[in-house]
Parts: structure tokens; C-alpha cells; sequence
């Protein structure tokens, strides 16, 4: 099970099962490869979620573990891309602030709005972004002629996809690729270094919801978060040595496992509709 549903913000976790060692090395392992994957193309949920649930995590608790253990990913990564000059944080700070208010008020409104319809599309919406990056020529680090003003983009698209990572989650830091290069005219580095930051943001909202209805587990949380931020600082590292030629094939490989990951949820609406 992926973070596709809405999220009770009110409910307490289970009591979580006592974990053996082997167990905890291997939530460990499982976020440091999330970190090295998300900090360069996104989709760290796709690998910790489903670790979490494996290791007897009731769903709550395995959704407020992950934002907690993912903070410091996403933190990781947008510090390491900074300190190379690719992303100034300071400029940054009012989009972070719009995209973590749109994390907040997704959380907020989770349980009362109705999300099995973006559920279900979400897949293809997910297909499509992978197809949009494998097929569409000169996608590279080179910047390109911006299709919205940064004002604008800071404003509108900025706040909307923070607000989906509140309401649903899997696939933001796509998104949030997607948008800078389609709309901003980045290139793909400097896109993979501006998402960092502001999915820390809209991590960071839904964040403090969980933490705010006890549904983090913070031991196993900041263990497996110690993991994330050296495997994220690990892979922007890899992807500002590489560019474009690392970013853009796993982008696609990321868009593309998280989509099947979610078909593949006996949970998915589109399953339930189906019959199987």
C-alpha cells in the first residue's frame, strides 16, 4: 500500500510491533536508497511507505514515520545543491513558505475531501510525466524561455502541488519537476535542485500535522532519517557530477515504478471499480 488515501488527522497509531534488529538495519538500508533515489528524481515513498507497512507499521503510523524520515532527505539534498551555487535558498524562502501553507491545508482538508478520483487517475497522470521526459526533445540542463512569470508560478503552482502532497502525496517532487522545466524554462539540474526545497516544504506541513495527532513513531522515524540524509546527500552529489544524462532516465524509471506501484495496490480504486 502507497500513500494514496486520505489521512485521519485525528487518529491515533496502533501500537507498533516490537521490530528485531535485522528489521531496523533494513528500514535503514531501504531509506538511504530512497534518499539517493528522491534527491535526484523524486519517489522516496515508493521504497519507505511500503518498507514501513512490510515491517508491521499500521498505515498512520507509516505515513507520519515516512514525512518525518523524509525531512531529512529533501533537507539533505536542497543543502548540498545549494552550498554548489545551483539553487539560492534564501530567494527561495517565500515559495518554500507557499509550498509548505498548501502541505498544511492539504492535511487539514484530507479527511473531508473526497480524493478517490485523483486516486485513480494519478497512475496515468504519472505515465504521462515519464512520457513528457522520455520523449520530448532537448531535455537537458540547459535553460529555456519561461512559460509563467516567477511571481505567478510562485503564487499559483507552487502552493497547488504542496497542496496535493498534503492531500495524497506519491509522485510530488515529479510534479514539482515537471512544472519548473514545462513552465519555468529550467533545466533539468537546476529543476531536480528547486524541487528539493520546496518538497522539504510541503513535507514540512504535512508533517507537523502527524506529529500534532501522535502518529509518528520518532525512534525508528529519526533512525531511518539519518539513513535518508546521507543516501540524498550521496545522490545530488551523483547528480550534479552527471546532469541531465542521470536525471532524466531515472525520472522516467521513477514516474514509471511508482505508477505500478500504485496499480498494484489491492486499495486502488481503479481495482476496486475493475473487480480485481
Amino acid at each position: 500500500m502507497v500513500d494514496t488515501g486520505t489521512r485521519p488527522a485525528t487518529q491515533r497509531p496502533e501500537i507498533m510491533p516490537d521490530l528485531e534488529i535485522q528489521i531496523v538495519l533494513l528500514l535503514g538500508l531501504a531509506a538511504f536508497a530512497a534518499g539517493f533515489i528522491d534527491s535526484i528524481a523524486g519517489g522516496s515513498g515508493l521504497i519507505t511507505i511500503p518498507a514501513l507497512l512490510l515491517a508491521g507499521f499500521p498505515p498512520v503510523a507509516a505515513l507520519g514515520t515516512n514525512k518525518l524520515q523524509g525531512l531529512f532527505g529533501t533537507a539533505s539534498a536542497a543543502l548540498h545543491y545549494a552550498a554548489k551555487g545551483h539553487v539560492d535558498l534564501k530567494r527561495q524562502l517565500p515559495a518554500a513558505m507557499l509550498s509548505f501553507a498548501g502541505g498544511v491545508l492539504g492535511a487539514l482538508l484530507a479527511t473531508v475531501i473526497p480524493g478517490g478520483i485523483l486516486t485513480a487517475a494519478l497512475p496515468f497522470i504519472l505515465v504521462a510525466i515519464a512520457l513528457y521526459f522520455a520523449l520530448k526533445p532537448g531535455m537537458d540542463d540547459i535553460d529555456r524561455a519561461e512559460r509563467l512569470p516567477p511571481f505567478l508560478f510562485g503564487l499559483t503552482v507552487v502552493p497547488l502541488i504542496g497542496f496535493y502532497d498534503g492531500v495524497l502525496g506519491p509522485g510530488t517532487g515529479s510534479f514539482f519537476m515537471l512544472a519548473f522545466v514545462s513552465l519555468a524554462g529550467y533545466g533539468l539540474l537546476k529543476a531536480t535542485a528547486h524541487t528539493k526545497l520546496l518538497n522539504f516544504a510541503s513535507n514540512l506541513g504535512g508533517f507537523v500535522l502527524f506529529a500534532l495527532a501522535g502518529a509518528i513513531y520518532w525512534k525508528i522515524g529519526l533512525f531511518m532519517g539519518v539513513a535518508q540524509f546521507f543516501g540524498a546527500r550521496l545522490g545530488a552529489g551523483l547528480a550534479i557530477a552527471k546532469g541531465a544524462r542521470l536525471i532524466k532516465p531515472l525520472l522516467v524509471i521513477a514516474c514509471v515504478a511508482l505508477a505500478a506501484r500504485l496499480l498494484m495496490d489491492p486499495a486502488h480504486p481503479l481495482r476496486t471499480m475493475l473487480g480485481f
